[in-house]
């Protein structure tokens, strides 16, 4: 499987034109003509526009106009997050055809950094679900083995960054559509504070749940993406005015005396329970790791809901004139997902959503005694497509359990990063998640950095 640079070893090099935009950008379209057959992670591969953007960011860094570190850098979209000019489908046949007229928010600062946009990437239809097996494209198939899923919904930009066809991606997290296919695949994908990222351009699967957040080799691209996407956006209603730290320069190894003094939490209940052996051992293994680099590690108890009304509630109430007028054109599993919030009264989705913005609130206790949290980010390794597709019936359980450790985070609006801590006898990615309270993405990088340092 191809290796590429990381991001903060090339940009430096792009800067001092020692390498060419227009060069990085082939060699990934090349490999993504030669290896997306078999993952399938693009649905639609912007090539010429993608050269015509590497050669305005030569013409500008020869003309000292650098931008920063994305300059030049080729990076893939989720296909449900809007490209002006170029179609944006959620993967679904509603949507085959639809062209936006502006970009969303997050690509608009992508394209002011300089970054280059590939295409787009394939998911899990509208985002409604955790395995990227339902999509009017096809399925999308994990690098690592691809008779595996790549996870969801932001599966084809988790297989696109681990199998080198990017540098980067941007996907979306309802209930950990960006940690889970991370977590699978084998590479970081973070989830920042709801607010802290805009989702204005984004096709919505739940307005008070979804989150946008990158997908990267390591902690520290990862880093360098969030840093150009992150901050308010005041036509974004759920934005928030918070001022953005730096993400970037917390990567660096002096920070290491601020590693240490850090306490972290790790809550077995709900987020340990019925662990594949594989996995236990590798996150027993990486705890072991992270006692190493912070002051002291301890159990900690915390609350988990699992209702699910407010996201079925929102992704009815988006979908509902689709769904009367042209049912036919959803993926049927889709529909059915859709149609489960047809009967949630307005009094009762009021009421939990209010629940919600109390869980919300009150998330900072989980932090009165630690600094961090620390889980699983999944509970198994990626299932066989084979076997989930044996039984459909089975499948929307199966992704409910894929799920269950990165969906209370969303619910709480936490920042939650998955860092890749080892592999299964058969060669399948296992990720670590790492939590902080709101607004502390760089605590959650500083130590997923740390202990992608001390694990390498």
């Amino acid at each position: 499987m191809p290796t590429l640079e990381t991001i903060v070893a090339l940009a430096p090099r792009l800067r001092r034109k020692e390498v060419s935009p227009v060069e990085v950008t082939r060699a990934c379209l090349d490999r993504i003509e030669k290896l997306n057959p078999a993952l399938n992670a693009f649905i639609t591969v912007t090539a010429d526009s993608a050269l015509a953007e590497a050669r305005a960011a030569e013409i500008e860094i020869s003309r000292g106009k650098w931008r920063g570190p994305l300059h030049g850098i080729p990076i893939a979209i989720k296909d449900l997050i809007d490209t002006a000019g170029t179609r944006t489908t959620a993967a679904s046949a509603l949507f085959e055809h639809r062209i936006p007229a502006e970009d969303a928010e997050v690509v608009r600062r992508l394209r002011l950094a300089g970054a280059v946009i590939l295409g787009k990437n394939n998911l899990h239809e509208f985002a409604y679900g955790g395995s990227s097996l339902v999509s009017f494209f096809g399925d999308v198939h994990n690098p690592r083995n691809t008779e595996h899923i790549a996870g969801g919904s932001s599966g084809g930009s988790a297989a696109a960054v681990a199998a080198g066809l990017c540098y980067a991606a941007i996907g979306t997290d309802t209930a950990g559509s960006i940690r889970e296919p991370a977590a699978l695949c084998g590479c970081v994908g973070i989830k920042p504070t709801y607010g802290r990222v805009s989702a204005r351009g984004v096709i919505p699967l739940s307005w008070s749940l979804d989150h946008v957040g990158p997908l990267a080799a390591t902690v520290s691209d990862a880093a360098v993406v969030l840093q150009a996407i992150a901050g308010y956006d005041a036509l974004d209603v759920c934005s928030a005015d918070v001022p953005v730290s730096d993400y970037v320069s917390g990567r660096s190894s002096e920070l290491g005396d601020e590693t240490k003094a850090l306490k972290v939490g790790i809550p077995r209940a709900h987020f340990y329970d019925d662990l594949d052996g594989e996995v236990r051992f590798a996150v027993e293994k990486a705890l072991a790791v992270i006692e190493t680099l912070v002051a002291c590690v301890r159990d900690v108890q915390v609350e988990v809901s699992s209702d699910r009304t407010v996201q079925a509630a929102e992704s009815y109430a988006y979908h509902a004139e689709h769904v009367a007028r042209t049912p036919e054109l959803y993926q049927p599993e889709t529909l059915r997902r859709i149609q489960s919030g047809a009967n949630i009264s307005a009094a009762d989705y009021i009421q939990r959503r209010r629940q919600l913005d109390g869980e919300r609130r009150r998330a900072h206790e989980m932090f009165a005694d630690v600094d961090l949290l620390i889980t699983p980010t999944m509970p198994i390794p990626a299932p066989a497509i084979a076997d989930l597709k044996k039984n459909p019936a089975a499948l929307r359980p199966a992704e409910l359990a894929l799920l269950r450790n990165t969906r209370p985070f969303n619910v709480w609006g936490l920042p939650a990063v998955s860092v890749p801590c080892g592999f299964t006898k058969g060669g399948l990615p296992i990720g670590l998640q790492i939590a902080g309270p709101h607004w502390r993405e760089d605590l959650v990088l500083r130590l997923a950095h740390a202990y992608e340092q001390a694990a390498l």
